[in-house]
C-alpha cells in the first residue's frame, strides 16, 4: 500500500503524526487463547487447520495462490491485495462478537493482516503492519484510511513470527490487540464506519494482505456482552 504523505514511520521508533501512537511488540504469543472479559457460548472455529472449508479465495486482480500446509493458511504475494474471505457470514454475528487469530508475515514489507469484518450493517478492516510496513490502525473512520485517523499506530514486525491479532466489535466501540497490547481503542457514537475502496472482495468477513506473503491460523469467532 503506497505510503501516505500525512504519516511517515521513521527508524527510531516515532511516528511522525499529531496524535499518532507507536509501540514496541517483543514478547512471543502463547499458545493459550488471550483472556477476554465476558465472552459467552462456545467460540465458532473458521479453520479446520487442514482445508479451505468455509473460505474462498477473494477475487483480487493479480492475487497470489492461497493454500493450507503446516497447520495453516498461507497466502503468496500478489501483484497488489491478496486474501481470503469466509462462506459462513449467516452463521456469524455482526455485533457483540470478538474474532481473534494468529498472523504472520512470511515475506515482503507491508500489512500482512488486513481483517475485515462487520460492524453492525457497516464494515471496516483492522490493518497490521501497513504504509511500509509499521502503521496499524481501522480503515476507514470517517473516510480516512488507517494511517489517518486517530486509531493509527506503529509498531515494528519481524517477518517469520506470529503474532496474536484479537478484535472486538461491541456498540458504540471497537477494540483490537496484538498480542497483549491493545492498539485500538475507538468509540464510534456517530463515527462513518467504511471499508477501503477496492476492498470489497474481503466483505464481510475476509483477511488481506498488501504486496505481502502471510500465514493465518486458529481463526475463531466468539460472542461476548459488552467491551473489555
Amino acid at each position: 500500500m503506497p505510503l501516505s504523505r500525512r504519516k511517515l514511520i521513521v527508524g527510531l521508533g516515532l511516528l511522525v503524526s499529531s496524535g499518532g501512537r507507536w509501540s514496541s511488540l517483543h514478547a512471543e504469543p502463547q499458545d493459550k487463547q488471550p483472556e477476554s472479559n465476558a465472552t459467552t457460548g462456545k467460540p465458532i472455529e473458521l479453520f479446520d487447520g487442514k482445508t479451505l472449508t468455509g473460505w474462498k479465495i477473494s477475487d483480487y486482480a493479480g492475487h497470489g495462490d492461497v493454500t493450507v500446509k503446516d497447520g495453516a493458511i498461507h497466502c503468496d504475494t500478489g501483484e497488489h491485495l491478496s486474501g481470503i474471505a469466509t462462506t459462513r457470514d449467516k452463521e456469524l454475528p455482526k455485533m457483540n462478537y470478538e474474532i481473534s487469530l494468529e498472523a504472520m508475515r512470511v515475506d515482503g514489507g507491508d500489512f500482512f493482516c488486513g481483517l475485515t469484518f462487520p460492524v453492525g450493517k457497516s464494515a471496516c478492516s483492522f490493518i497490521v503492519g501497513g504504509w511500509g510496513g509499521t502503521v496499524t490502525g481501522i480503515s476507514s473512520l470517517d473516510g480516512q484510511d488507517a494511517s489517518e485517523n486517530d486509531t493509527t499506530g506503529g509498531s515494528f514486525f519481524d517477518n517469520k513470527r506470529w503474532y496474536r491479532i484479537r478484535t472486538r466489535v461491541t456498540p458504540n466501540r471497537i477494540q483490537c490487540w496484538i498480542d497483549k497490547e491493545r492498539v485500538v481503542n475507538v468509540d464510534t457514537t456517530d463515527r462513518e464506519i467504511s471499508i477501503r475502496i477496492g476492498v470489497e472482495p474481503s466483505l464481510p468477513w475476509g483477511l488481506a494482505t498488501w504486496q505481502t506473503a502471510a500465514a493465518w491460523r486458529k481463526i475463531q469467532v466468539a460472542s461476548v456482552t459488552g467491551p473489555e
